[in-house]
């Protein structure tokens, strides 16, 4: 029986269904509902963290492929809050922001949308990708690697407790906990029984390591690295003659280039291409091969034929990492609540006492209530001047329709009060963003 034919081009997709996304695991349509974690990667002070944080930037959006904002286009003028605002309808669940301090430090928040917490972290220093492929022997082009989000490799990212004096285990510190969940929402789940292995083509690596051996300091550091895989056992002729069988069989459009494929035309025998070194690389590798790297048996997914199913079993192939770059040292400063508008959770360098920490949020409530109580009278003075605008209107139009004349000094009027409301809502949200930058002074203040 025929399959109903289903209207694509005129007809919505209904968001309750759900589709298969490229890790494997069920993913609802509309993007509000998706479960598939979006990130933004913002520079805070486009104008004045300089050009070499602009690349670092752009390199790891690169990273961040695909779910992420690769065009995304900073004005100075845009404040945290504006990216807030636009993180809901579009699904993004992170925003990664690189900024510079005054004292030439160059930081990186990690927030958690739309209520926090926020992650601070000091840059210790860096390598763009162009500095990583001029330092490699044979660099990676990119190519189709970044279709599909990087397989996250973590480690040592709990720190070593003492037993009790009981002999139970010890209790890890809370923010290590916070610090493997923060790094683990920005990619998507993986399914092991679902998720094609041929899909996994970049690793982003994260080592945490004491800065010194038995210092309580940690750095995390960074890396990227492409995957790529050969067949152990085969020289390399044969896998020559492999791809360009596998290549052959594919329909290739005419004037596409076909890629590096054997030339026998000088040969009078295919022997002579097997086992003479000289006549097409020979069956000796070379010194970038990957014979000696991490050998792995991977199963290979059933083939579909036209009339059966043909089955393959498990595969020896050798696993190579190219670095891809940036490369980043972390140094995790401090934990905040919220949008990097809360109160600190921890920090790596000030110890408060119960005192402080009482006296801080007491501060910071008072603070609070100050502006909220500002924010209401502002709001009710521009209703108050919109309710006598409004009345004003009713009775010019109640003149005029008992026949009336009405001047035009009053309609002149009347613009000018619209035109100080506008002022009025105005000055309201400058005061907001003059209560972000003063947040913002004391987040510095603190570090």
């Amino acid at each position: 029986m025929a399959r109903r034919r289903t209207k694509k081009r005129t007809h919505l997709p209904d968001p309750n269904t759900s589709k298969q996304s490229s890790t494997g695991v069920s993913q609802p349509l509309n993007a509000s509902a998706s479960q598939i974690p979006k990130t933004m990667v913002i520079r805070i002070g486009a104008s004045e963290i300089g050009p070499s944080v602009s690349s670092l930037v752009r390199d790891v959006r690169l990273m961040m492929e695909p779910h992420t904002a690769s065009r995304l286009r900073e004005r100075k003028s845009n404040r945290l809050k504006d990216y807030v605002t636009m993180a809901g309808p579009l699904g993004v669940t992170q925003l990664l922001l690189f900024s510079r301090s005054d004292t030439g430090h160059t930081n990186l928040r990690i927030a958690r949308c739309p209520r926090g917490p926020t992650i601070h972290f000091r840059i210790k220093d860096y390598s763009l990708c162009k500095d990583v492929r001029k330092a490699l022997r044979n660099p990676k082009s990119p190519g189709k690697e970044f279709s599909a989000p990087p397989l996250l490799v973590m480690n040592n990212f709990t720190t070593p407790v003492p037993k009790n004096p009981d002999g139970t285990p010890g209790k890890p510190p809370p923010q290590d906990a916070l610090l493997t969940s923060m790094f683990q929402s920005m990619f998507p789940p993986i399914s092991a029984q679902h998720t094609p292995i041929n899909s996994i083509k970049r690793i982003m690596l994260l080592n945490r390591h004491p800065v010194e051996e038995g210092s309580n300091e940690y750095v995390i550091d960074v890396r990227h690295y492409a995957i790529s895989t050969k067949s152990v056992g085969l020289s390399r002729p044969i896998r020559r003659i492999n791809a360009a069988e596998r290549r052959i069989h594919k329909n290739i459009k005419p004037g596409v280039k076909k890629g590096a494929l054997p030339n026998l035309g000088k040969l009078e025998d295919i022997a002579d291409y097997m086992l003479d070194p000289s006549a097409a690389a020979g069956g000796y590798t070379s010194e970038s091969e990957v014979e000696e790297d991490a050998q792995v048996e991977v199963l290979n997914p059933t083939l579909r034929g036209k009339k059966k199913k043909v089955l393959r079993g498990p595969e020896k192939k050798a696993i190579h990492l190219t670095e891809l770059g940036p490369r980043m040292t972390l140094e995790m400063m401090k934990i905040e609540e919220g949008m990097a508008d809360g109160k600190t959770l921890w920090h790596a360098y000030e110890k408060k006492t119960r005192a402080d920490e009482r006296e801080l949020e007491q501060r910071h409530a008072k603070k609070q209530a100050e502006k909220d109580k500002r924010r209401k009278e502002q709001a009710a003075n521009v209703a108050k001047k919109k309710e006598a605008l409004e009345a004003k209107k009713a009775a010019k139009k109640a003149r005029k329709a008992a026949g009336e004349e009405v001047e035009e000094s009053e309609e002149d009027e009347d613009e000018d009060e619209e035109m100080w409301d506008d002022e009025e809502l105005d000055e309201l949200h400058n005061r907001e963003s003059e209560d972000e930058g003063e947040d913002d002074e004391d987040e510095e203040m603190e570090d």
